[in-house]
């Protein structure tokens, strides 16, 4: 059995390149930056910076009624949302149905139709209805008209057929079919500017900013993270070379990709577990933050522990034949690492406390690098709203929004990637940021996106 050792641990951490002190913040944030700035330009970068053509409202609406659709993973789900008079969404009825194509495959025509058969009755009932935004979380390339040319799908929907065509028609014609003729705007967008979308009604506009400050401040920016399954970012740009944009009092989202930078710090084990996923040499970032990767990679970096000696306990051989980790599994126990239930916990005895310890610090340190990774995407995001001129007043901060299972209840992930980005934007001119989780930002964003206008 292995003594409790973190030096060692560290050591073998560093070895291996996955300890979260093997690269500089101020370098990091350098990188991030140059990379954005090439995918803004049209250059070759790891970040494509898509432009959604989407400019964020100043203020919601106030009375105004638009019908949300969500489509993602397994469900479909279609909202009636009005805004009350504090700019808050006040959704009014919710209708839920399975994602076309994940009940078996599905053609063209039959996938529309089901999209159009949960929003018809929206439509026919709510003659007010002000328009339509769509969150549609698969890969798709967003048209200056605001619809979306889907790229591809998840395993999950066998609809091939509906790949290279635009989703906002589709359904405007799959409506046409059932005898609605809805003239209205169809937004499309991702779940990442739908979460910046989010933040942008549910973090007040005067956030951080008290007493007579707050007087006729309109609101810093809003920057949308997705830290869950994926990773991804989404921010305001009044500056996109590549499509000729420049308006620097009316900026436009920009969905970052952020979770295919290259990281170009992995170690070994990165390398390795990388070479065994469907995607090799891509989403490098992503591999090392999300909720997709934690486990699989945590397990690959302690067989090698085991293998190497750092890490011994009497059934280690039965984590050996592990050919998988899920991350649940994972935050289940780091969450209670002393509670004897779950399928880790079970591998230690009970006079095995210091393998169990040297177990949890070593995924401890896997999470503190994801967290130090996102922080330093952050935080460069930030610098370059700021920097940009997008940011009003030095005194209000920068609103940013957090959607994602892996921020909110992954063990160590969101105190970590906080006290980070603390830190990071901090070490010159400190720069006044607010992060807050948001909920239904899938929904609650495509509302806002029905009433934000197209580049």
């Amino acid at each position: 059995m292995s003594r409790y050792n973190p030096r060692e641990l560290s050591e073998f951490a560093f070895y291996y390149g996955f300890h979260y002190d093997m690269c500089k913040p101020d370098a990091l944030i350098r990188e991030i930056k140059i990379d954005m700035k090439r995918g803004l330009r049209g250059e070759e970068s790891f970040m494509p910076m898509l432009p959604t053509y989407l400019s964020p409202v100043a203020r919601v609406p106030v009375g105004k009624k638009v019908l949300a659709l969500d489509a993602g993973g397994t469900n479909l789900r279609a909202a009636l949302v009005r805004f009350d008079a504090a700019g808050k969404a006040v959704t009014e009825h919710v209708e839920k149905a399975p994602m076309p194509g994940t009940k078996g495959p599905t053609d063209k025509e039959a996938f529309f139709d089901q999209i159009a058969a949960i929003a018809a009755p929206f439509l026919e009932e709510n003659t007010d209805i002000e328009g339509i935004g769509f969150c549609f979380s698969y890969p798709m390339e967003v048209t200056a008209e605001g619809d979306g040319i889907l790229l591809a799908f998840s395993k999950e929907v066998d609809a091939p057929e509906v790949i290279g065509q635009a989703i906002g028609k589709g359904l405007r014609e799959a409506l046409f079919r059932r005898g609605v003729r809805y003239s209205g705007r169809i937004v499309l967008l991702n779940d990442t500017a739908s979460t910046l979308l989010c933040g942008l009604m549910a973090i007040s506009a005067t956030a951080g900013v008290e007493g007579d400050n707050a007087r006729g401040v309109s609101g810093a920016p809003v920057i949308g993270i997705i830290l869950g399954t994926g990773f991804n970012t989404a921010y305001p740009e009044i500056d996109i070379p590549k499509i000729n944009f420049h308006e620097p009092d009316n900026p436009q989202i920009v969905v970052t990709e952020s979770g295919n930078f290259y990281f170009r710090h992995r170690g070994w084990l990165d390398v390795e577990y990388d070479a065994t996923t469907k995607n090799p040499n891509a989403y490098t970032t992503e591999k090392v933050i999300s909720g997709a990767y934690l486990g699989p990679l945590s397990l690959h970096i302690l067989k090698r522990a085991v293998a190497d000696g750092v890490l011994r306990f009497r059934k280690q051989d039965e984590l050996l034949r592990w050919p998988t980790l899920e991350t649940k599994d994972l935050n289940a126990f780091m969450r209670a690492p002393l509670v004897k239930q779950g399928k880790i916990a079970v591998l230690f005895d009970d006079d095995e406390m210091d393998a169990l310890s040297s177990f949890v610090y070593l995924v401890t340190l896997i999470t503190r690098r994801g967290s130090f990774v996102a922080a330093a995407i952050l935080a460069a995001t930030v610098e370059l709203v700021v920097g940009r001129g997008t940011f009003p007043y030095p005194f209000t901060p920068v609103r940013i929004a957090v959607e994602g299972t892996t921020f909110l209840i992954y063990q160590g992930m969101r105190q970590a990637l906080e006290s980070y980005l603390y830190t990071m934007l901090g070490r010159s001119t400190p720069l006044p940021y607010v992060i807050t989780p948001v909920e239904s930002a899938s929904l609650n964003g495509a509302a806002v996106a029905a009433l934000c206008k197209n580049k």
